[in-house]
């Protein structure tokens, strides 16, 4: 059974209106009128929070319709990705901070003319930003082979 039906079938069983299905799970009447007619799926959050409203199995929500499965596999997958993307992006900047912070700071010599300088920061920034590039790089890999895949 598609999920727009089992949608309809869930609130037909609890004597519901579309309005007052749209109250209990906070969200417009459109919606649940969207999903009745198969116009738009709810994402994951939403699912879990129909399947305790209802007293429902996830099994009986997701595992019933291919679309719905399918549709919350690509979220999944939208969300690693862009995980990954933050990360590396995190680690190029941390890295790029590192050199910046180390021409603010620069260097000076004491009156016994010992040299004082960030030194560390220099490989410490090539770390940060080679991590942050490999990092993007296995990104890209990934979603290369994926579309080679499907």
């Amino acid at each position: 059974m598609d999920f727009g039906a089992q949608v309809k079938k869930i609130r037909i069983t609890h004597e519901l209106t579309q309005a007052q299905m749209a109250i209990q799970l906070n969200v417009s009447r459109q919606t649940i009128s969207s999903w009745e007619n198969n116009r738009n799926l709810p994402d994951l959050e939403m699912v879990v929070q129909i399947a305790q409203t209802f007293g429902l199995s996830l099994d009986q929500l997701i595992l019933g319709d291919a679309a719905m499965t399918k549709k919350l596999v690509k979220d999944s997958s939208n969300v690693r990705r862009a995980r990954f993307n933050m990360i590396s992006i995190l680690l190029i900047v941390i890295g790029l901070g590192c050199f910046l912070a180390k021409t603010i700071i620069g260097s000076s010599l004491d009156s016994n003319g010992i040299l004082h300088e960030p030194f560390f920061l220099i490989p410490i920034g090539y770390l940060f930003l080679v991590s942050g590039i490999v990092v993007t790089l296995i990104s890209l890999v990934i979603k290369y082979l994926k579309k080679r895949h499907s």
